[in-house]
């Protein structure tokens, strides 16, 4: 008997920061998981998309960002993360440096929030993934994890 392990889900994360501060997203109830949790800007990796194309239009769509508008885009490490059920996803990560404090947020979100690096564990009902993210883009910083 074989178990078939089916593989990973890509998907983009993007963490926008502005003025040394990272924006922070409430998941809103129109999503189909981790509604009322925060957590970074998100999106499934289309076919035939690149990874750094698909980040930037999550942005557009869920930040109300350009390209234009900002002063830095970088890409992270690649992740691979089990959610609760097991199943792996490969998590193809971004950091959007704004030029911009004021983001228009799509239905996706209910609000936003802009924290210091070190004041997200005070966020306890974040996305559990968000800190492996996190740790992913901003690997010397002096965030703590809860």
């Amino acid at each position: 008997m074989s178990t078939r392990v089916s593989p990973p889900r890509a998907v983009v994360a993007v963490v926008v920061e502005w003025r040394g501060r990272v924006a922070l997203f409430k998941r809103s109830q129109s999503v189909g998981h981790e509604r009322g949790l925060w957590h970074c800007i998100t999106g499934y990796l289309e076919p035939g998309v690149s990874p750094r194309q698909q980040a930037l239009v999550e942005l557009e769509e869920e930040a109300g960002l350009t390209p234009q508008e900002l002063a830095g885009f970088e890409s992270g490490e690649p992740l691979l993360i089990s959610d609760d059920g097991g199943n792996p996803w490969l998590v193809h990560t971004f950091t959007a440096v704004s030029t911009r404090r004021r983001l228009v947020i799509n239905d996706e979100h209910d609000a936003y929030r802009w924290t210091a690096p070190s004041k997200i564990s005070r966020f306890s009902n974040r996305v559990p993934w968000l800190d492996a993210v996190l740790q992913g883009v901003m690997p010397n910083t002096d965030r703590k994890a809860a």
